[in-house]
């Protein structure tokens, strides 16, 4: 019997604390613009804990976090 992080094919095995891990595409706030101001700064607060709780992970993101920001406040309009 095999372990589960055993390869039968001869293919290595990439384990969760090996790999790397791409996130995308990053959900659009463009939506959020009719909301008033505070609750605009709130999603904005939101978005950047969530991409803060990825990274934390192990997640890493295609968009560096500079363009990242200035895609949330470009599309928030803030």
């Amino acid at each position: 019997m095999t372990s589960p992080i055993e390869s039968t094919t001869g293919i290595p095995v990439v384990t969760a604390t090996t790999a790397e891990v791409v996130a995308g595409p990053w959900p659009n706030y463009s939506n959020c613009r009719h909301l008033p101001d505070r609750d605009r700064w709130e999603v904005y607060a939101m978005a950047k804990a969530s991409r803060g709780a990825l990274e934390d992970r192990g997640v890493v993101m295609t968009e560096s976090y500079d363009a990242f920001i200035a895609r949330v406040t470009r599309e928030l309009d803030l």
